[in-house]
């Protein structure tokens, strides 16, 4: 499988909410994670910010994201992806009551491949922003 094909997979199993159990073949077992969001600020690693997603979806049931742009870079070993995240707050399992607030939130991948696998994913996302669509900010 191509970096670029091994990425699309890692993506799609993270944004879906597959969890580590969905990206786990996708990555080094050891794969890190890093982003400046607040929200995020104790996620190391990959494992620990795929469940995070996963998790995000139990609030959020209709969440999906709205892929903009993919780029490979096999020179420095990196996938980037642009992305918007869609959802509307309809279930318990949040901070908040469900009260049917809607987001739509910008974010990136940067995804760093070793051995053909992902390595690293650093997210560039302003969760602030999200977190007032929602309600819970």
């Amino acid at each position: 499988m191509s970096m670029t094909d091994t990425a699309k997979a890692f993506f799609e199993a993270c944004e879906t909410g597959g969890g580590w159990a969905g990206c786990a073949e996708h990555c080094v077992p050891d794969a890190t994670f890093s982003c400046q969001a607040p929200v995020l600020a104790d996620t190391h690693t990959l494992e620990g910010y795929a469940e995070w997603m996963k998790g995000l979806l139990v609030p959020i049931p209709d969440g999906r994201y709205e892929l903009k742009g993919f780029a490979a870079d096999p020179e420095r070993d990196m996938v980037l992806a642009f992305a918007v995240f869609h959802g509307t707050h309809t279930a318990d399992g949040g901070a908040t009551a469900p009260a049917g607030r809607q987001v739509a939130s910008d974010y990136v991948y940067a995804m760093e491949f070793a051995g053909g696998k992902v390595a690293h994913v650093t997210k560039v996302w302003n969760d602030g922003e999200a977190l007032k669509a929602l309600g819970w900010a």
